[in-house]
């Protein structure tokens, strides 16, 4: 206990030298750490000023002047930006003037402002881009939509907001998803409206779409001038309006619109963002107001309903000042503005970033000026807190903010609103990945991207109350039809003709045309005009130039489509097909003694008859021994072998066969007998009623490989095709402008002027050979496929309507009836052939006779052995001299059968079947008594 006592002391003094020690090392940690910390924080203003410019008495002003106002409250109560250091925000207003605009904004940042936040103009926005570019002071814009404003010119200026780049984009998505062609552009002639509707032209030309007229006016236009302005439009063909305008004179389209009765059935206006944001900024907006807009289709910028800003919603009503309006989308935008610089600035400062200005030595004051241009210094740190801002990547009450490479917001998304009855609804989204659909776009995002995702929107109430998407366009009200050229022909006049009744043209493709249109659910105001002189037929490719160029709305008549056409006008859906043929003289054939033989080539003669006779050889042999028909003098039986082979040509042998190999020679030849007489016919009629070719052109082929001149119809696109396509000198190469053209030159042939053959469409050359009498004939196959169709200028939604229409005529047989009232006539057949391709060769036949002989070879063959099969039993080793007897019956003493010859084998064979089966049965007898009587006589020899 003592000892205890006494190490005790010590063992508390150890203790507390050890936690003076740690003490004593951790004060000057502290101190070198607060030091340094207060280091860090002393390199940090107090308070750092944000300018804000825009004009304050606006739509998009009176939304963002609270939120701006509530951010930097947000701000500078976040212990955790900004920390020690105060946002101040500098207000001006530009009164929606650009000269205003530009010196509130040189006023603005004399204050040394590290960050400017506006301006709403797009206008104002590109003068004072050149002024933060020097002074190396970002921009902050959460309004200016201008797309040019993306240039590298501006490198300072940061859009914080959507582009109008996406939303041009998403407006032609629109355009092509309801299938309209042209639309009609209403604009502020601003920097702003300029190159928007400039963008929408480009979106809507990848869509094979077009803006029709662009309608501007001034920015403070009076209500007359734009009354004049939509007069004149309201004359245009397109129904379709793109508005693209600003919140605050916005209106005054749709009111004057309204009185002009443009807010019917028929019409569709397509608005941009300025509209949503006009009426979000109502509170509510007045039934005067919606009755102005009723049916419009909108876009409003999309921004995710996140808990931020669900939060920051409930909180609008007591964020906003005195004299500002309802909220609408560009309040989330400049309120994340705020964030987006003081997060930034917070970055800046951790990166070792200063604030410092310094002056500009290009900016010196003048004896003779009175602007203070030293005033304006150059923010030294702008350059790294511009990369600082492009970096940032957080959520705000807008969504994402985070940049791309072209330091546009990703991820750009709109809503697409219809307009009607107190309110808005929702009928689809749209984004620069998913394009339109009905999901929004952030859950697409989640999704597997799939290229094959078609379009989708709800249904639309358009103006007027109907649910039917309207058809976009309409003929003009300015009392002016439809010029339709018709081509002036003289020569096949059944298709098309002048004509001295209304309409003052006839023919098949008018009354085509004019079936169609009456089909469609709209009048169309028509003038035909002729197209040529009369005295030829026109040229149909300076025709088509003609309607590509303006001066014919539509060509109407047999106008073939090709593929150089097709680059410069809008064809209908071919209502005659066509295409290329080669047609030649013909002659009928003349009488031969020897037609008789032309269906067989010699070679199959020859076969023939060979097979004739031995087929009568097989037969003969194979019926000899047993059939009395077939046995007589030599001379009587070679007689016979020839007449039972060519009779049975026409089934009358009378020679009946008995056994059974010779009937099966007999059908096997029989059938081919019948093939070869029943292709013989019909082989001999077609070459006696055959027309002949007067040349040796059998085609397109022979055609260019000779050097013949060929006949082409004048004005035919035909005379182009051979020359480009198929290569044919031009001197080759004769126009002939009428029927009789025809004629004579193929009569007369290459040697006596005229030429060797025509190239011409089918049609022409249908009606050219029913009214000739078939004298004249098409050779080898159609060497293009095309057709006939109405030619109208580019993008003319009248062209698809009548497509519709010419398939209709189709469906119900009225196509067909038109053709038949003008085109029916003595039809030839087209196809002319040749006399040798008629022959029939052994080719056709080596099969049927191939059967035939192995039939006969088994026959033989089976017949040969039963022969031996006999004649060895009917020679047994201890026979002699009966052999001679089968040939002579005598009786005299004959030869051993073991020196029996050749002859006695063929003398066998020519003994009558009967009779050696009377022999064998003979001597099967005698064999039996020969070995019946030594057992007979031995009792009567033995001893009794």
């Amino acid at each position: 206990m003592e000892v205890l006592w006494i190490n005790r002391p010590t063992h508390v003094c150890k203790t507390r030298a050890l936690l003076a020690l740690i003490l004593l090392m951790w004060v000057p940690v502290e101190v070198m750490a607060g030091t340094e910390n207060a280091t860090h924080l002393s390199t940090r203003p107090s308070s750092l000023n944000i300018g804000a410019l825009f004009t304050l008495n606006s739509v998009i002003g009176r939304a963002a002047k609270p939120a701006i106002y509530a951010a930097i409250d947000d701000v500078n109560s976040d212990p955790s930006i900004l920390p020690g250091t105060k946002l101040n925000v500098i207000l001006h207003d530009t009164n929606c003037s650009g000269f205003l605009g530009t010196v509130e904004a040189l006023q603005l940042i004399e204050n040394d402002v590290v960050a400017a936040i506006g301006p709403q103009s797009s206008g104002i926005a590109h003068v004072i881009s050149h002024v933060v570019n020097e002074l190396h002071v970002p921009l902050l814009s959460f309004a200016a939509t201008d797309p040019s404003l993306a240039a590298l010119q501006y490198p300072y200026f940061v859009r914080t907001t959507q582009s109008d780049h996406f939303q041009m984009y998403a407006v032609a998505d629109v355009v092509e998803y309801f299938g309209w062609r042209e639309v009609i552009a209403i604009f502020v002639d601003d920097d702003c409206g300029r190159n928007g509707i400039s963008i929408l032209g480009d979106a809507l030309a990848k869509k094979r779409s077009k803006i029709s007229y662009k309608a501007a006016f001034s920015p403070g236009a009076s209500k007359n001038t734009i009354t004049e302005l939509l007069v004149g439009v309201n004359l245009m063909e397109s129904r379709v309006f793109v508005v693209h305008v600003n919140p605050d004179s916005g209106l005054t389209i749709f009111s004057v619109a309204k009185s002009l009765g443009m807010m019917t059935a028929g019409y569709v206006w397509i608005a941009t963002d300025w509209l949503p944001s006009h009426l979000d900024s109502l509170e509510p907006p007045g039934l005067d107001t919606m009755n102005l807009v009723q049916g419009v289709v909108a876009l409003r910028h999309h921004t995710p309903d996140t808990d931020l800003k669900k939060s920051f919603m409930s909180r609008w009503k007591k964020l906003k000042h005195e004299g500002s309006s309802g909220f609408n989308s560009y309040a989330l935008y400049a309120y994340d503005s705020i964030w987006l610089a003081a997060r930034a600035l917070e970055v800046f400062f951790n990166e070792g970033g200063k604030i410092s200005f310094s002056n500009d030595p290009k900016l010196k004051d003048t004896n003779r000026s009175t602007l203070h241009l030293t005033s304006l210094r150059i923010f030294d740190g702008g350059q790294q807190y511009l990369q600082t801002i492009l970096k940032m990547n957080f959520t705000g009450v807008s969504g994402q903010i985070q940049f791309d490479q072209d330091k546009y917001l990703v991820h750009p998304a709109y809503e697409i609103l219809n307009i009607g009855g107190t309110g808005s609804r929702r009928i689809g989204f749209w984004s620069n990945s998913t394009g339109l659909s009905v999901i929004a776009p952030e859950i697409l995002y989640k999704k597997p991207f799939s290229a094959n995702t078609s379009a989708q929107l709800y249904s639309v109430i358009w103006p007027g109350e109907t649910t039917a998407i309207p058809r976009g366009w309409v003929f003009p009200n300015n009392g002016t039809p439809l010029r339709i050229a018709v081509p002036y022909r003289v020569s096949y006049q059944d298709f098309v003709a002048k004509d001295k009744s209304p309409p003052g043209v006839r023919g098949y493709c008018i009354d085509v045309f004019e079936a169609a249109v009456n089909l469609l659910p709209y009048a169309v105001p028509r003038n035909y005009v002729l197209y040529g002189n009369g005295k030829r037929n026109p040229e149909y490719s300076n025709l088509v130039f003609d309607v590509a160029q303006n001066n014919f709305d539509a060509a109407v008549g047999d106008v073939t489509i090709t593929t150089n056409r097709t680059r410069i006008v809008d064809f209908t859906q071919p209502y005659m097909e066509s295409g290329l043929v080669v047609v030649v003289p013909v002659k009928e054939q003349k009488t031969s003694p020897w037609a008789f033989l032309k269906p067989f080539t010699y070679q199959m003669w020859l076969v023939t008859g060979a097979f004739f006779l031995f087929v009568g050889a097989v037969v003969w042999i194979l019926e000899h021994r047993m059939n009395q028909e077939f046995r007589g003098p030599p001379r009587k039986q070679l007689m016979t072998i020839f007449w039972f082979s060519f009779s049975t040509m026409f089934f009358s042998h009378r020679e009946n066969t008995v056994s059974t190999l010779g009937r099966l020679v007999l059908i096997i030849w029989l059938f081919v007998v019948l093939i070869i007489n029943s292709s013989y016919t019909a082989s001999l009629t077609s070459i006696l009623t055959v027309q002949q070719l007067t040349s040796r052109i059998e085609g397109i082929d022979s055609l260019i490989a000779s050097n013949d001149p060929i006949g082409v119809q004048d004005g035919s696109f035909a005379w182009k095709y051979l020359v480009d396509e198929l290569n044919i000198a031009e001197s080759r190469l004769v126009k002939l402008k009428t029927m009789e053209n025809y004629i004579e030159a193929l009569q007369y042939g290459p040697k006596r002027g005229g030429v060797a053959a025509i190239v011409d469409e089918l049609p022409y050359i249908e009606l050219f050979m029913s009214n000739t009498k078939c004298k004249f004939r098409t050779v080898g196959q159609e060497f293009t496929k095309s057709g006939w169709g109405f030619a109208f200028q580019r993008d003319s939604p009248l062209a698809v309507d009548l497509s519709t229409a010419i398939l209709q005529l189709s469906e119900n047989g009225d196509l067909q009836k038109i053709h038949n009232k003008w085109l029916t006539h003595n039809e030839c057949s087209i196809q002319m052939n040749e006399v040798d391709s008629d022959r029939l060769s052994l080719t056709s036949f080596w099969g049927l006779f191939l059967i035939c002989g192995v039939a006969c070879f088994l026959s033989l063959t089976v017949f040969f052995c039963r022969i031996l099969c006999q004649y060895r039993r009917f020679i047994p080793a201890d026979v002699e001299g009966d052999v001679e007897e089968i040939g002579s019956g005598s009786t005299r003493s004959r030869p051993s059968i073991r020196s029996a010859s050749f002859k006695n084998l063929m003398d066998f064979v020519d003994t009558k079947e009967e009779k050696i089966k009377h022999m064998l049965k003979r001597k099967g007898s005698d064999s039996k008594h020969d070995e019946a009587s030594p057992s007979s006589d031995g009792p009567l020899h033995s001893p009794s």
